[in-house]
């Protein structure tokens, strides 16, 4: 029996389904595809909006206290598209799917998975304050994973299905390894073993990605100090966002006039300011961790001021920390030695990241053009004569934004 003619329809079902088979993040964070998304001529820089849940303060007594409420969202910027293009034949579109797929569609999923993962990743681990682990050590005990997940239950991250730890190859190695002696389910323990690989386990999924990134720690030097007190809020409602502000750290102490003496992505903490439980707004005993948002460099007399992530906010609905940081309070850099690479595993609620893609418009007068949506992600495949060369151009696209919705939620765990 003749194979049917291949059609752009089945090109894009065909390739979001490697696609999403490929990827260790698709299907695992929160997609967001709706009508604002998909408006018709959204462009490489189009901003969205995404909401985010509403935090309350409790009243005392029977008096009633009307509080504002105070809806956030999280702006997402839509970056430059990216894509795969190449050039095949009509006479291809007579193979059957198995042998186009594996001849020309795989092929080009996997690179666009691989892409996809490692700017997911490399966006959002910048963003995530919580640290856990000892740099320059891989993760292969139980109780690191379990010390790691600590923080997500100090931020009041559901404990329900939606928990995942994403490993490096090395991590995943080590962690393996070092859980085979533990007392396990016989299906789990033989699954692991015999993969080779992470399952469910600890109360969460795992999945192993070769496209986790690495972090560079700034230069770091000097004994760094917190250069004034009271810096941050007094209380949440002095700013229109509170749960996407930042605090910018005037500090000192540092080795003089050095480029990048902190990098983005660096973790510190304060001297004596400890996070709180996001609904009582009782001390967790563990000092915040704050992340660095921007590459920030000592003056000739080592000053530094260092934008940081949370906002340092001392009351109100959104408070996240005890107290505000005291004159010459001291700063430690948790990420690891000064301008040395690590790797990153990412732990992380599905909900605390977020994947937006939009659809893009399909050009006239060519001779294939389509578009699939699957897992909240848009892929657009087009297919043109070029009468020049005497040949058929293909290109794949997809238009992207990257949000970290809970960031609170998602903990690195570096090696």
């Amino acid at each position: 029996m003749a194979n049917a003619i291949i059609t752009s329809s089945i090109i894009t079902n065909e390739t979001l389904r490697i696609l999403h088979n490929e990827s260790a993040f698709l299907g695992n964070i929160n997609t967001e595809y709706e009508d604002q998304f998909a408006n018709k001529g959204m462009k490489a820089g189009s901003v969205v909006n995404v909401r985010q849940p509403v935090q309350y303060t409790i009243r005392d007594g029977a008096t009633i206290n009307i509080q504002d409420v105070n809806e956030t969202t999280v702006p997402i910027t839509m970056e430059a598209e990216f894509g795969i293009d190449w050039a095949f034949s009509d006479y291809d579109l007579k193979l059957s799917i198995d042998e186009f797929s594996k001849r020309y569609l795989a092929p080009a999923a996997k690179r666009l998975a691989a892409e996809l993962d490692l700017r997911i990743a490399t966006r959002f681990y910048r963003g995530v304050a919580n640290f856990s682990g000892t740099p320059g050590t891989p993760i292969s005990t139980a109780q690191a994973v379990l010390d790691a997940a600590v923080l997500l239950d100090n931020a009041a991250c559901p404990r329900t299905d939606g928990r995942m730890l994403a490993l490096t190859p090395l991590s995943n190695a080590k962690l393996v390894g070092g859980m085979s002696g533990l007392f396990n389910d016989q299906a789990t323990q033989g699954k692991q073993l015999k993969n080779g690989m992470m399952s469910t386990n600890l109360g969460m999924d795992f999945i192993m990605s070769q496209n986790l990134p690495t972090h560079t720690v700034g230069g770091l030097g000097g004994t760094p100090l917190v250069n004034g007190a009271g810096q941050g809020l007094i209380n949440s409602g002095s700013t229109d966002n509170p749960s996407a502000a930042t605090t910018s750290l005037v500090t000192n102490g540092w080795t003089a006039a050095v480029a990048n003496r902190l990098k983005r992505g660096d973790v510190i903490t304060l001297a004596g300011v400890f996070a709180v439980n996001p609904e009582t707004k009782v001390s967790t005993g563990v000092l915040r961790q704050f992340v660095v948002t921007a590459d920030a460099a000592s003056d000739g007399a080592g000053n530094l001021t260092a934008v940081i992530y949370p906002a340092i906010i001392a009351g109100g609905s959104y408070q996240n920390v005890t107290a505000r940081p005291a004159a010459a309070a001291p700063i430690t850099v948790l990420t690891g030695t000064a301008s040395t690479a690590y790797g990153q595993n990412i732990m992380f609620h599905r909900d605390a990241f977020t994947l937006v893609t939009a659809d893009m418009e399909l050009p006239k007068g060519m001779d294939m053009a389509d578009r699939a949506v699957e897992d909240g992600v848009s892929i657009r495949f087009i297919r043109g004569y070029d009468i020049t060369n005497n040949r058929r151009i293909c290109r794949f696209d997809l238009l992207a934004g990257y949000g970290l919705l809970r960031p609170e939620w998602a903990v690195r765990v570096t090696q």
